[in-house]
């Protein structure tokens, strides 16, 4: 199967849809608990600047991450999946071939 000529049904639309919605809002709860722990901690102007730079980076990684494009589905799955915020069995129900190539590409 060629990545860019994948097709998604309806109800694998609705599975991926879910799927990438519960992987975003873990990572964002993720991130907003990092930033309060680190926020109890400001002590200095540096500390402030240096938060900052920090969420930047944070920032420009997770609005890249996180591309609901048909043709790079696959792969926002599987990067998702390596860094722990989505598990394989939340897609049940994507066809089998999807599956195979999300977790092969998962383990790369």
């Amino acid at each position: 199967m060629q990545v860019s000529e994948v097709e998604w049904n309806d109800i694998e639309k609705k599975i991926a849809r879910t799927a990438f919605e519960q992987a975003y809002t873990r990572e964002v709860e993720a991130l907003l608990k990092q930033v309060r722990e680190q926020a109890k901690t400001l002590v200095k102007l540096s500390d402030i600047w240096q938060l900052h730079d920090f969420l930047s980076a944070r920032r420009h990684e997770v609005e890249g991450k996180y591309d609901y494009q048909y043709s790079v589905l696959l792969f926002v799955f599987a990067g998702l999946v390596k860094d722990g915020w989505l598990h394989v069995d939340e897609l049940k129900g994507l066809n089998k071939d999807k599956l195979a190539k999300i977790s092969s590409l998962a383990r790369m």
